[in-house]
């Protein structure tokens, strides 16, 4: 693609917004190598990139990019044998923890398995290792500190140093509180010379303490002495710092062999996490300019709906319409000054430029954009000093290369062509040029001021005029652009809003021939009328999508009716089964006892029953009539007839207990016409019940209940001790989620003192959390540095 024309379209500033959004330098890296494609399936690849990762944020929120880190230098060093440093194992660290982040990130996501998605398809491809990601970061504090738990030998060296340590502490305090030593003693504290344990002494008594002189004050005043009693401790603990440090390389020896052996992995792993940054990027980019995915075609079409300059004001940028490449290949675009002709240029040739990058555009949907072998654009005073070349010289050179490289698949955009000349032989060059380039199958869109191209847009096949619209009354563009008409010159209208004498214009009209004035006025009636078509068409489209709104709605309602009437229809009819089911069953149970009265000899006992069963029949008879004609759906006792209905009043209809709209209020006999669905009946006011839309949408969602029981349950503070570090986050997360709900403002976090692995862990994850207030450690009586103090923001 041309670099001259990437400048001047300012693709580079659209780069430097997309290196924004990306969060790691690997990232940051692909966007910034971001160029313009001219293979129509490799753009097409690159569009789907971008358009399944807007996918996957809609569903799943930002996802988390952090920890992505360059580590394939101490990958290759590991593969070699050398050992690494506790920084680059802590960033092998993190990029595996990214890797876990992302796969849960995903694993929560539900997208059909027969749907492609390159996102997923990435992801699916990144090797975890829980294992040595979390043997990294339990024994690696800092890039400084290996954690004592690294191994038990490290924790067993460690233990005995602090003993003695502490056995030297104690003996030199011993000396120094001495009535007998109290004297020499500069200050009664105990310090470290070098790895050595002294006590400061006053120089005139430096012979009264037998020991081994380290050093002195820069006034001479003061000796460090290490007595004698203590030499052989320091000693010790000088032994067990090298067994310490000897330790201290065996663990971190042993780490690099376990990178080392998933070497290959944690570099595939490296390069998915930088596609997948650059591709969510890209997505983030759409996002945040409200881009829509363009349709890509090779037939030279261009279509933009509402298209806006990502580089302009969001708020006072006016959207284009634009086509070519159906019935014309060649646009000719006229109209004043600032009016909007040149930002028209740069958007076409930037959607083209971004979408061939694999970039959504700024635009609606229905948006088609045609994938071009090359794009040059001629914008701008390119006059060079340097070279003594003009305006005219500097432009004319810039086509020269355009002419020389066009052809059939070459989109060109010309900026006041011919201009810096005099007017008819610039002109007469500019139709040349606009001419040569039509007939070599470019797709051509040129700015002019000449009124010989708007002739030439009309009398010529396949090529048309558009102009930049500008209101005369108040003197300013509109910045729309209306196709299908040259534009006015609109010189004496302006003269004369400004305050130009009558005189001085009608003069001027003098000059004009018939035929100039007969051109100017058919542009303004042309202009005027294809506006007022504009209009109409727009309000015509949104009657349109009003129609195909209510009749969707419509057709929605209707379809719900009729689920509801087939489930009343299918509860009466099993309500009508049961029944009968009952009636046999009790009906054969009389019978059967019929039949043994019959057998019994005693005939007034068997008067009796059967008297007895003929009554148990009526009344069972009784019982099923009266079930058969009860309504099959229970009426709300407990409302009240509503009072003072009115239009737009929602209610429910009792007997069918179906929601309802009122259209109009009660009659003098209480009929009130409702719309339930798509049908409008007369219903008694007796029947209906108002109600209330917000309780019911409150009482569906249970917030206040959720409130209400997280307040009553949740505590002010959590216990999160003997928790691995991922445990507790997942916890402590949640807890505040809760407590959130429940209105607290302050909560405690007991983490205990211990390694400070899960304290620094806790606060770097409140310090990124913008729910979080603030947080300070436990003061004494809270707990001191075993607890976090954390303050809920309002």
């Amino acid at each position: 693609m041309n670099e001259k024309t990437i400048k001047i379209l300012e693709f580079d500033k659209i780069i430097n917004k997309l290196v924004d959004l990306a969060t790691s330098s690997l990232g940051k890296a692909l966007a910034k190598d971001l160029m313009p494609d001219t293979d129509f399936n490799r753009v097409k690849e690159l569009l789907k990139e971008t358009s399944d990762g807007v996918s996957f944020i809609f569903r799943r929120g930002e996802p988390p990019l952090g920890g992505i880190y360059d580590i394939r230098d101490s990958i290759k060093r590991a593969e070699l044998g050398s050992m690494l440093t506790p920084g680059e194992l802590l960033k092998i660290s993190g990029v595996l923890r990214a890797v876990r982040n992302m796969k849960n990130y995903a694993s929560k996501d539900r997208i059909e398995a027969e749907q492609d998605n390159v996102v997923k398809e990435l992801i699916s491809l990144l090797e975890t290792n829980r294992p040595l990601e979390e043997r990294i970061s339990n024994s690696i504090i800092s890039e400084e500190e290996i954690a004592d738990t690294a191994s038990s030998t490290l924790n067993n060296i460690r233990r005995q140093i602090r003993n003695a340590q502490e056995s030297i502490k104690d003996k030199l305090n011993d000396i120094i509180k001495s009535p007998k030593y109290q004297k020499y003693m500069q200050e009664s504290i105990v310090t470290m010379r070098g790895d050595r344990y002294v006590i400061p002494v006053k120089q005139e008594y430096r012979g009264e303490i037998p020991g081994l002189v380290h050093d002195s004050s820069a006034s001479g005043a003061t000796i460090f002495i290490e007595p004698m009693a203590v030499v052989e401790a320091n000693n010790k603990i000088k032994e067990l710092k090298i067994k310490e440090q000897a330790e201290i390389e065996r663990i971190l020896k042993e780490i690099t062999e376990e990178v080392a052996g998933m070497g290959e992995g944690l570099k595939s792993n490296v390069s998915l996490l930088a596609k997948l940054d650059f591709i969510f990027a890209k997505s983030k980019l759409s996002l945040n300019y409200k881009c829509t995915c363009p349709k890509i075609n090779s037939e030279g079409k261009i279509v933009i709906k509402k298209g806006r300059h990502p580089l302009l004001d969001v708020k006072t940028v006016v959207p284009i319409d634009f086509w070519i490449g159906e019935d014309f290949d060649t646009l000719v675009i006229t109209g004043p000054n600032t009016g909007g002709k040149t930002v028209t240029l740069k958007t076409v040739g930037l959607f083209t430029l971004m979408m061939q990058a694999g970039l959504h555009v700024p635009a609606n949907e229905g948006t088609s954009l045609n994938v071009f072998n090359k794009v040059y654009a001629d914008i701008g005073d390119e006059q060079s000093i340097e070279q003594s070349l003009s305006t005219f010289s500097s432009h004319m050179k810039n086509i020269v290369n355009i002419l020389n490289n066009v052809d059939d698949n070459t989109l060109v955009l010309f900026d006041e062509l011919g201009a810096g000349t005099d007017p008819t032989e610039g002109a007469a060059l500019a139709i040349s040029i606009l001419e040569n380039v039509r007939q070599r199958g470019a797709v051509t869109v040129a700015t002019t001021h000449y009124s010989q191209l708007k002739v030439y847009a009309l009398t010529t096949k396949h090529v048309e005029n558009a102009c930049c619209e500008f209101n005369v009354e108040t003197l300013q563009p509109t910045y729309k652009l209306l196709i299908g008409v040259p534009g006015k010159s609109n010189a004496f209208a302006i003269s004369k809003r400004l305050g130009l004498r009558e005189d001085v214009i009608e003069r001027a009209k003098e000059f004009l021939t018939r035929e100039d004035i007969k051109f100017e006025d058919m542009l303004q009636s042309i202009e005027k009328n294809l506006s007022q078509t504009e209009s109409e068409k727009q309000m015509a489209e949104k009657y349109r999508l009003e129609a195909e709104k209510l009749k969707r709605e419509i057709e929605e309602k209707k379809e719900k009716l009729n689920k509801s009437r087939d489930r009343l229809i299918k509860e009466a009819r099993e309500e009508a089964r049961k029944i009968l089911l009952e009636a046999k069953r009790e009906s054969e149970e009389i019978i059967s006892e019929i039949k043994k009265l019959q057998k019994e000899s005693q005939i007034e006992l068997r008067q009796k029953k059967a008297e007895e069963m003929r009554l148990k029949l009526k009344n069972k008879i009784d019982d099923i009539e009266g079930k058969l004609s009860s309504e099959l759906i229970k009426r709300n006792k407990s409302y009240k007839v509503p009072k003072n209905l009115k239009p737009g009043d929602t209610v429910l209809i009792a007997d069918l207990n179906q929601k309802a709209t009122v259209i109009a209020p009660p009659d003098k006999e209480g009929e009130v016409l409702v719309q339930a669905g798509i049908m409008k009946v007369n219903v008694h006011i007796s029947t209906l019940e108002l109600i209330d839309e917000q309780k019911d949408v409150i009482e569906k969602s249970g917030l206040g209940e959720i409130g209400t029981s997280k307040a009553k349950n949740i505590s002010t503070e959590i216990d999160i001790r003997g928790l691995t570090l991922d445990e507790a986050l997942d916890k402590v997360d949640k807890y505040l989620d809760d407590a959130i709900i429940a209105g607290l403002k302050e909560v405690s976090i007991i983490h205990g003192k211990g390694t400070g692995v899960l304290r620094s862990g806790i606060q770097k994850y409140l310090k990124s959390n913008p729910r979080i207030k603030s947080f300070r450690l436990g003061k004494y009586g809270e707990g001191e540095s075993g607890v976090t103090i954390v303050e809920i923001k309002d």
